[in-house]
């Protein structure tokens, strides 16, 4: 039987190695027939830590890596567009205080 291929988003990437990958679809209300979103959440094996918050990547089944992970990562299909604004501004930061600190040593 062949393996199934999906894509989702990643959701999460605190963890060494593993994502957590969010596949979205519609599903039909058996009573009221309106549409209506769903989730489906995969804990992915990522060997190098190549994929982060927001990547669109793809996935295959595979063997129980761990008691949840039963995927492995194959391909980030799009990296994600967003910009941390902390990490931007505590770069920011650091850059300031080192130019702060050299111009200081200048000037003794």
């Amino acid at each position: 039987m062949p393996k199934r291929v999906v894509s989702g988003i990643v959701t999460s990437d605190k963890m060494d190695k593993t994502r957590r990958v969010e596949i979205n679809r519609s599903v039909k209300h058996p009573k009221y027939k309106k549409y209506i979103s769903r989730r489906t959440v995969c804990h992915v094996h990522d060997e190098t830590n190549e994929s982060h918050i927001g990547d669109l990547v793809e996935i295959v089944e595979s063997a129980p890596v761990s008691k949840l992970k039963r995927w492995n990562l194959v391909r980030v299909i799009e990296k994600s567009t967003e910009v941390d604004l902390v990490a931007l501004r505590a770069a920011r930061k650091e850059a300031e205080q080192a130019e702060a600190a050299s111009a200081g040593s200048e000037t003794e």
